[in-house]
């Protein structure tokens, strides 16, 4: 099966009915027969010949099929894979099915397999000193900082509307919907299986505000969950509308982070490849590519934040791809806000060329040299990102090599802080991964749980800071509970638990009250967790805000828990890939897992064609084999004409 080969001749003939039922007959027997990563690759194959034919070609067909068989509405499978569709089939285009990062396309769209190993490199940095900065505290009287994360606004939101519908996200008036009597009506402020309303935005901002903090630190997103019907003109008022709200509700100054997954999406009529201005999830293109452009989402950030950022970090965002970093007033940190979607899995732009480039955007070079710049200056400095490198939607190559910067500086870095997650969580940084002791752990990453209620209660947390050290002292969680009647009427956003009054207390001897919550306390807390069941269940409960909590008993699925805790980087989280969620419609609690799981892009290619193989293979199916032939064989040719 070597269409690749021939893909000039394809596309010359592409209207010949021969060559038609060729490319029908491989891209059927390629998805039956995709089971494992060799598979894959020759499903790409196929998948490069329907992209031969031009990215509306691609996309309509994927849609066809999304659709019939009822992966989900009709609408959701139009919008979601018409505009990330042209991704695929130009990343399709511009490699070799069987190369390296044809692997890394298999493993993020379809999870056939698992991430190539890392490509080996020494990332370069500059000598440490042979006598670095002692940082102690003097006593001083803690600060407060406020985090939250995963905003995730819905400016339609409407009370009464469907809680448990048939799309992504619900609490809608979609016009596919009228007319039908409503089973369960959204609350007046905010429900489960639904994205964050306008007043539950402004209710946290002002409560966040409340808590006598010196400033705060957002690290996204923004947009909602209806990535299926975005566009450009769309988000970039939303994300100016956030900004405003932030602005005239938050007292003191707000630190952001990139994260709103979006950008241009080249797009075709017929067999074209021209570009066209939409805004995908997940989409920040490389440099190196031609014709592709996020500059619209830094533009609108930078000017969105240039009342706390001050010139130059506000250039910085407008040519360093989002990235930043910023002195607070009065103190000696260096706050390094970094756009890690360069190196998420799910940003498909980042496959469209087989020659490796191991720092996409300069991101990573910029990290190291800011830290550079905390370390002459005698600063300790912050990192705050949307994803965690850590997580196992990162790329393990960029992780790894964002893990040397972190053992290089770790004596200027005093915490790492992450959302993309949606959960109240951690991970921690080793020395020596093959040793993960309280004596090689070296940095903490901090996990915000999310203020959009769709898997769990809208939270935030405040830390309390050492103001010599700048390390975290404690961590306390404010949730707004939604099983009270009164928070749709009048929100109450209440201390949820003291992470050092939880844990402290937890460990062996207790913990120093002067000490603050290092990397050693956490991997301690690990290890109570292994010992302590009833513990474990708590962090679990904490980890979900007390709304569908995982069950993960002792055994496999405890110990893959702590190994993620412990993992830092990507590598090293224990994490092996399956195919996604299956090839059909989720409802109810099975909608809230799905969002869990896509947290940043919400709909997209990787929900949808995850377990399409499998699906298709199953005789339990509404469509089998030769209905997929059916309708290949009717909308290719329509398609290419």
């Amino acid at each position: 099966m070597r269409l690749w080969r021939a893909l000039p001749l394809l596309v010359a003939l592409h209207a010949s009915n021969n060559v038609h039922a060729s490319l029908v007959d491989d891209i059927t027997d390629a998805i039956t027969h995709a089971v494992d990563c060799a598979s894959c690759h020759a499903l790409l194959v196929s998948l490069k010949g329907l992209a031969a034919l031009g990215n509306s070609a691609f996309s309509d067909t994927l849609a066809a099929v999304c659709k019939a068989m009822g992966s989900e509405d009709d609408d959701v499978c139009d919008g979601a894979l018409g505009e990330q569709g042209p991704i695929l089939a130009h990343d399709l285009r511009a490699i070799s099915p069987f190369d390296r990062t044809s692997t890394q396309l298999c493993n993020s769209v379809f999870g056939l397999c698992e991430q190539p190993a890392v490509h080996q490199m020494k990332f370069p940095l500059p000598v440490a000193p042979a006598n670095p900065k002692q940082w102690a505290s003097k006593g001083g009287k803690p600060f407060q900082v406020a985090h939250f994360s995963d905003s995730h606004v819905d400016r339609e939101y409407l009370p009464g509307a469907e809680v448990n519908c048939t799309k992504p996200i619900c609490c809608r008036n979609y016009a596919d919907e009228v007319g039908k009597p409503v089973q369960q009506p959204a609350g007046a402020l905010a429900s489960h299986n639904c994205d964050t309303s306008t007043g539950l935005a402004e209710s946290m901002l002002r409560a966040a505000s409340m808590q006598n903090i010196s400033f705060s630190i957002f690290t996204g997103d923004v947009i909602e969950g209806d990535t299926w019907l975005v566009n450009q003109t769309g988000v970039t008022g939303h994300l100016k509308q956030f900004d405003q709200e932030m602005q005239t509700l938050m007292s003191t100054p707000v630190f952001p982070v990139i994260v709103s997954c979006l950008s241009i999406s080249p797009k075709s009529n017929r067999s074209q490849h021209v570009m066209s201005d939409t805004a995908p999830v997940n989409s920040f293109p490389r440099n190196t590519t031609s014709g592709a452009s996020s500059q619209w989402v830094f533009d609108t950030q930078a000017a969105g934040w240039s009342t706390w950022l001050g010139t130059s970090a506000t250039d910085s965002v407008q040519h360093m791809s989002g990235s930043y970093s910023v002195v607070p007033p009065g103190t000696s940190l260096r706050i390094i806000s970094l756009n890690t979607l360069y190196w998420y899995k799910a940003n498909f732009w980042l496959f469209d060329s087989d020659t490796f480039q191991p720092d996409p955007n300069g991101i990573l070079a910029f990290a190291a040299q800011q830290l550079q710049a905390a370390e002459d200056a005698g600063q300790r400095a912050w990192i705050i990102a949307h994803m965690p490198p850590g997580s196992s939607d990162a790329i393990h190559d960029q992780s790894n090599y964002f893990d040397q910067i972190v053992q290089r500086y770790k004596n200027t870095i005093a915490g790492q802080f992450y959302g993309h997650t949606h959960k109240d969580e951690f991970a921690i940084s080793y020395s020596d991964y093959d040793n993960r002791t309280a004596e090689n752990a070296v940095s903490i990453m901090w996990m915000a749980p999310s203020l959009t209620p769709s898997g769990g209660n809208p939270a935030f947390k405040v830390f309390d800071i050492d103001p010599d050290t700048y390390e975290v002292i404690d961590a306390r969680v404010f949730r707004g509970d939604l099983a009270d009647p009164s928070f749709q009427i009048t929100p109450q956003w209440k201390q949820y638990y003291s992470a050092r009054e939880v844990y402290g207390s937890a460990l062996p001897g207790g913990w120093p009250a002067s000490t603050p919550l290092t990397p050693a306390f956490w991997h301690k807390v690990t290890e109570a967790f292994e010992q302590d069941d009833a513990l474990f269940q708590q962090f679990l409960e904490f980890k979900w805000r007390g709304i569908n909590i995982e069950t993960c008993p002792p055994g496999d699925c405890k110990e893959t828990a702590i190994c993620a805790l412990r993992a830092g980087r990507s590598e090293n989280n224990c994490h092996v890939t399956t195919p996604g969620l299956p090839f059909r419609k989720r409802r109810s609690a099975e909608r809230v897992e799905r969002m869990v799981v896509d947290d940043c892009e919400g709909i997209s290619l990787r929900t949808v064609f995850s377990q399409l193989p499998s699906k298709m293979r199953s005789q339990k199916d509404d469509v089998n084999v030769e209905d997929l032939k059916e309708i290949l064989r009717q909308i290719i040719p329509e398609l290419t004409q």
